[in-house]
């Protein structure tokens, strides 16, 4: 496996694509700026739902309710991983098994079983009745930086009429209220260091999961408040060259609108999507890139100076650049 960059675009219309709970749920942004900002454990979130309800595979990060309706802590969640080869629970209290060989059969276990943690890496606490306490961390080879809105977002506060009464007895309905972006496209940039993917053990099939978490994962998030979440764009650039990169291929990506101000966006259709510093990065660093994977809508506008008149990717290999479109 080759070091990657990854640059994900994907917008959503009059809803909240990442509420903050410590403030009363409201979409997040860097009010300085006014820029909307959606967390990349937001993402993650989305990847690991995606990879385990739609594909199933095993996902160590999530919530698990005991018979009571207690929430598993971390400690219990890493227990689940305690068992042999022959898929029995371990007897934890035998005194020939020490915690470092109880450590060791969590790590097998967890690093077989669970993608997320290939891909995402995690520090796993591990708490031993007599043994002591000890945890696993690892470095997760995919990281994300905080996804960011290419463009200014206006915050609004919508109110409205329950369903039900305020109480048993009362005639006056609840009142309900919320916060939603009218309109955000929100860039995410991400990268897949080789070095840590050998340390997790993940796969070129792990990564082909990751590709595919991202978009679809996006697209079938469908609550309340995310419902109409659309991906417009993924882009992996794949290198050749040991531990290079160009980075922050994201900020080389701008958009462009007639509108006099950026909040009065409300629709993919009314932008377009400028790459023509990305082009201009990829082509000086050629030599050193092995493939780029794309994907996009093809509701999408791109310019390229001028509008591109062509297939996205087909601009891309007329400019000499080794692109493909990513199937998923």
């Amino acid at each position: 496996m080759n070091r990657s960059e990854l640059v994900f675009l994907y917008d959503i219309a009059y809803a909240n694509p990442n509420g903050d709970p410590l403030d009363e749920n409201k979409p997040r942004i860097d009010e300085d700026v006014e820029l909307n900002i959606v967390t990349d454990v937001r993402l993650k979130r989305t990847i690991r739902d995606y990879l385990h309800d739609f594909k199933g595979q095993g996902i160590f990060v999530k919530e698990i309710e005991d018979e009571n309706g207690n929430i598993q802590d971390a400690k219990l969640r890493a227990m689940d991983y305690l068992i042999d080869e022959n898929g029995e629970k371990v007897d934890i209290t035998d005194k020939n098994l020490s915690l470092s060989q109880i450590k060791r059969i969590m790590y097998d276990n967890i690093l077989k079983e669970c993608v997320d943690v290939r891909l995402f890496g995690g520090t796993i606490p591990l708490e031993i009745k007599k043994k002591g306490k000890s945890s696993i961390t690892l470095t997760g080879p995919v990281q994300f930086r905080f996804g960011r809105s290419m463009h200014k977002v206006e915050m609004k506060h919508i109110k409205g009429t329950g369903a039900f009464a305020s109480s048993a007895g009362k005639q006056q309905k609840t009142f309900r209220e919320e916060y939603i972006l009218p309109y955000s496209l929100i860039s995410f940039y991400g990268a897949i260091n080789e070095n840590a993917a050998k340390k997790t053990l993940m796969t070129e099939e792990d990564e082909s999961l990751l590709v595919e978490g991202i978009w679809n994962g996006t697209k079938n998030l469908i609550t309340r408040s995310k419902f109409g979440q659309m991906p417009r764009l993924l882009l992996k650039v794949t290198y050749s060259d040991a531990n290079y990169f160009i980075g922050d291929l994201d900020k080389k990506i701008k958009i462009e609108h007639d509108l006099e101000d950026d909040k009065k966006l409300r629709s993919v259709d009314e932008l377009q999507i400028d790459v023509s510093q990305l082009i201009i990065a990829l082509k000086s660093d050629l030599d050193k890139i092995e493939s780029i994977s794309v994907k996009f809508d093809p509701a999408v506008k791109f310019k390229d100076s001028v509008p591109i008149e062509v297939d996205l990717v087909e601009h891309l290999v007329e400019n000499g650049l080794p692109a493909t479109k990513l199937t998923i």
